[in-house]
Order: structure tokens, then C-alpha cells, then sequence
């Protein structure tokens, strides 16, 4: 189903910088929303500091696509990001702070004291596997309720989860109310929709949805990785740590030390030192080391459209993501 579009205030993209959230997008002004009322949301995995998890060129793609689009963008993040998370000892998760119209909002923070000293594990469930909990989707909801502009307002929240991707996500509602939602409430009543609108596409009409729009893909999908996640993703197979374990050892070598600190991997049965030599790294990598590098820079990017548009090598690749 499609929504009225144009019964809603705002309009939210959730955009990693993948290939789906875009595709979302384009759905989005195929279907006539109004340009007026849409934002990108970005939540800053490593919380605005230096690169431990995330791909430090994700964050200058995402505003270059709202450049392209002319549509205003507003990042989030939990304060230290994901390693402040993965190393609490003894005290409360971290402030989440988010950018609205208003300005920079800072939340939280007071919460329990709590210890992890170990890194999410592969799980369907969000409180093993809290990455994505604690650095997306808190954050997300702490954004949406933070802010007195959603309330008495309709507001649409889209994501790009799709039903392809696992027999998880297939059994997402394509519509339905959003966690935030408050609109039967008594007071401080909120009316927010959740909507995925690519959840029935195959992965061949997301691509050729950026192919009709002529959205470059990631730069990280062009040496051969097929999901725009972290670099280091915890779901990541014996090719994608192969990987960066040849184009950024020092980032690989410090996983590998927290991994022996805690007496825990990441792979329940296997250290990242064994998984990676089980793999090789993509032939695309390889075969293109300068681009490969430029993955791993901040330096803005021009434009996301390109008039020469190609299929990446990560395309129809194996997901390696979330189940």
C-alpha cells in the first residue's frame, strides 16, 4: 500500500547511505510526496568522533545525496558512539544528542549503570545484537520524542528494510504505527507512521531504481561489499574481514586486541584472525586500491549522480546482514 503522502507534516528517510534507504527515497518523489515536507535522517554510528565501526566516507555520501536532492538533512548519535557503548563498565549508556530546525538536542544519559565489555553478537534479537538498538534505533526514538514539532502533527517515518534480505524482516508490517506513536494518548499526542516502501522489491528493482535516478551507489558497493553497513559489521563473512583486513589493518588489528581483552569474539565460533584467513579480499579491492582508499576518506564528496552509471561489484553479492 501507498499512504497519502500529502495528509503528512513530515516526512522522514532514514538514510544509512544503502542502497535501500535510497531506493526509499526515490519511491518517495516517484509517488508525488511533497519535497517540502521531506528530511533525511543519518544517525553517526561512531558518534561524530574518529572511525572505529562506520565507513568514514558514508557520512560525507549521505550529504552530498542531500545536496543533490535539496532536501535538509539532521544526523544523530549516541554520545562516544559504539565504542563509549561496547566499553561501559559500571555506568549508564550515553546521552543521545540529535540536530533539529532548532539546533543540536542532547537526551538521556541518566539511566542505570550497566557493563558490556564485549561486542553485539550475530542475533536476530536486539538486545544481543545491540548495535543496532543502541546506536540507530534508541537514537531514532529519542529524536522523534525529543522534539515538540511532532506533536499535534502527522509525521511519517520511512525505512528500507526489505522482505528479501531474511525471514526476519519478512515478517515486517509494510504499514503500521510507529514505536513513538502516541496518538490515542491524552496529552503529548504524536500521530507517527511507519512505512517501508521497498519491503516487497527484489534487489534488482532497488538498483534499477539509483540507475533510473542516476544515484551513484556507495563507494564502499564499488569494491565489491553488497550491504552499505559498518566496515567491520558483526554479520560480515570471511571475504568482507579479509577485506579490510588488507585495506585497514590498523582498524582490523584493533578489533582483533578488543576481541582477546574481552575473552569474547565476535563470531561465536571463531576469532576475526581466523575468519579472515578463511577468506580472500574482493577482487574488486584489489584490483582498484585508489578507490578502495578513498572508502576510507572523510573528504566531502561533489555529487552523488553521476551521467555514467554502472552496476557495482558489491551488486547481488551475498547479504551477510541481519537475520
Amino acid at each position: 500500500m501507498t499512504p497519502d503522502l500529502t495528509s503528512y507534516d513530515s516526512i522522514i528517510v532514514a538514510v544509512s547511505g544503502g542502497k535501500d534507504g535510497l531506493a526509499c527515497l526515490l519511491a518517495l518523489l516517484e509517488a508525488g510526496a511533497p519535497t517540502d515536507r521531506l528530511e533525511l535522517w543519518h544517525h553517526e554510528v561512531d558518534g561524530q568522533g574518529p572511525s572505529f565501526m562506520d565507513w568514514p566516507s558514508t557520512s560525507p555520501y549521505v550529504s552530498a545525496l542531500a545536496r543533490d536532492f535539496r532536501l535538509p538533512i539532521y544526523r544523530s548519535w549516541r554520545e562516544g558512539g559504539f565504542e563509549r557503548e561496547m566499553l561501559r563498565n559500571a555506568t549508564p549508556t550515553a546521552p543521545v544528542l540529535f540536530e533539529s530546525p532548532d539546533g543540536l538536542i542532547r537526551v538521556g544519559g541518566e539511566g542505570p549503570n550497566g557493563t558490556r565489555l564485549r561486542f553485539p553478537q550475530v542475533s536476530a534479537s536486539l538486545t544481543t545484537r545491540w548495535c543496532s538498538s543502541v546506536t540507530k534505533i534508541d537514537v531514532a526514538d529519542r529524536a522523534l520524542r525529543g522534539q515538540e514539532r511532532f506533536l499535534n502533527r502527522r509525521t511519517l517515518f520511512v525505512t528500507g528494510e526489505r522482505a528479501e534480505e531474511s525471514p526476519n524482516r519478512a515478517r515486517y508490517a509494510v504499514f503500521e504505527p510507529h514505536r513513538t506513536d502516541t496518538r490515542h494518548g491524552t496529552r503529548r499526542r504524536r500521530h507517527v507512521d511507519h512505512w517501508r516502501p521497498v519491503h516487497q522489491w527484489s534487489e534488482a528493482q532497488v538498483w534499477d531504481s539509483l540507475k533510473r535516478w542516476t544515484v551513484m551507489p556507495a563507494l564502499p558497493y564499488r569494491i565489491g561489499f553488497s550491504r552499505l553497513s559498518c566496515a567491520t559489521c558483526i554479520f560480515g563473512d570471511a571475504r568482507q574481514f579479509a577485506t579490510i583486513r588488507w585495506l585497514d589493518p590498523a582498524r582490523f588489528e584493533r578489533l582483533v586486541q578488543y576481541e582477546q581483552q574481552f575473552g569474547c569474539t565476535i563470531k561465536r565460533t571463531v576469532s576475526l584472525e581466523q575468519l579472515a584467513e578463511q577468506g580472500r579480499p574482493y577482487a574488486a579491492a584489489l584490483a582498484a586500491p585508489d578507490l578502495a582508499r578513498v572508502c576510507l576518506s572523510s573528504r566531502p564528496i561533489p555529487t552523488v549522480l553521476t551521467p555514467a552509471w554502472e552496476f557495482p561489484a558489491g551488486a547481488f553479492g551475498q547479504g551477510a546482514g541481519p537475520t
